[in-house]
């Protein structure tokens, strides 16, 4: 148990529960995330709190939580969505979320996955979209993505869907590694060098607003690049599943103007070898009238997360719904 130190209980957290002796009725489910400074972290909590009902909580009618009864999920840091697919995959995380764009590789087997395919990851739900941030100094400027050559961006962090196309993007561009000292770092720690002066830029997706962008926007202050039609063009071109999105004025108060750029799918995964029942009743936890109120009231970018749009754009990923999910689906009359 010695490791669970690293992992936020969202499930327990809250609820006042006085954990049973009998905690072989307990069932951990791990939900790998991202870095505390992004909208992973905090959106897989809220989730792990939706789905959650620990052995001694009050049931669901009796104004309890709505989860699944026995089930203790946690969300837990990662470096993001490649690495969650690859845990997931591998078993060492029961779910985890990820961008579609990796989700397609991953599962496929191409790009950066290329040999190395993923064919047992399943969709439990399609969750919000992910802004890619290019993230500038106070007072900077860029007139296109090629003035990134010779300067100092992050790219985030190695293995992150993120950095798989941001580098697949920079491409149509001229910007590779080769023109330009790029650094692999997370969101926080992107935000810091920049805040420092050791980075000229730096590439985050994420749902809008981002924790480190605010405080990096409220402390030091910060530009954020507005996209052109070409290169939102050839962007979207490069890596299908990053669409055309704005980022508007005053999601973050130093940035008083609309940003154009790319947009991914936040999408929520488990592995095909989960049982049908469990991830039955976690979809239908997810979307319980209890889950509502825990996303409307968590992270703003929790309140887009609907079961009007749990299924939009997953046909087209490529990925299979889990049975149990796509059973709950069939059963509300979202599937045939």
């Amino acid at each position: 148990m010695g490791r669970l130190r690293n992992f936020t209980i969202a499930a327990i957290a809250g609820l006042g529960v006085a954990l049973p002796a009998a905690a072989q009725d307990m069932k951990f489910f791990r939900i790998g995330t991202g870095s505390a400074g992004g909208t992973y972290f905090p959106i897989g909590g809220i989730i792990a709190n939706a789905i959650s009902n620990p052995p001694g909580s009050r049931p669901c009618e009796e104004g309890g939580n709505c989860g699944v009864p026995g089930l203790v999920a946690i969300a837990q840091s990662t470096n993001a969505s490649a690495h969650n697919v690859n845990a997931v995959q591998a078993g060492q995380m029961e779910a985890g979320l990820t961008g579609a764009a990796t989700l397609h590789f991953a599962y496929n087997g191409t790009d950066v996955f290329e040999g190395n395919a993923k064919p047992d990851l399943r969709v439990i739900a399609n969750l919000f979209p992910e802004d890619l941030h290019l993230v500038l100094p106070k007072g900077a400027k860029l007139d296109s993505l090629a003035d990134l050559e010779g300067k100092r961006v992050g790219i985030a962090q190695a293995g992150s869907g993120t950095q798989i196309a941001v580098e697949l993007i920079l491409a149509t561009q001229g910007i590779t590694r080769d023109n330009i000292e790029e650094a692999e770092l997370n969101n926080t720690q992107s935000a810091e060098r920049l805040a420092d002066g050791q980075l000229d830029a730096y590439f985050y997706a994420a749902g809008t607003p981002v924790a480190a962008m605010i405080q990096l926007d409220n402390t030091k202050g910060m530009e954020l690049y507005d996209w052109s039609e070409e290169e939102l063009t050839a962007g979207n071109e490069a890596v299908p599943y990053y669409i055309k999105s704005m980022i508007p004025a005053g999601t973050y108060p130093g940035v008083d103007y609309d940003v154009d750029t790319l947009a991914v799918s936040g999408i929520l995964v488990t592995n095909a070898n989960q049982d049908e029942e469990l991830i039955y009743e976690i979809t239908k936890a997810l979307w319980s009238d209890t889950a509502r109120k825990l996303m409307d009231n968590g992270h703003p970018k929790a309140k887009v997360i609907t079961m009007d749009t749990a299924l939009d754009g997953v046909e087209g990923i490529g990925v299979p719904l889990h049975p149990g999910a796509e059973r709950f689906y069939k059963e509300v009359g979202m599937l045939d």
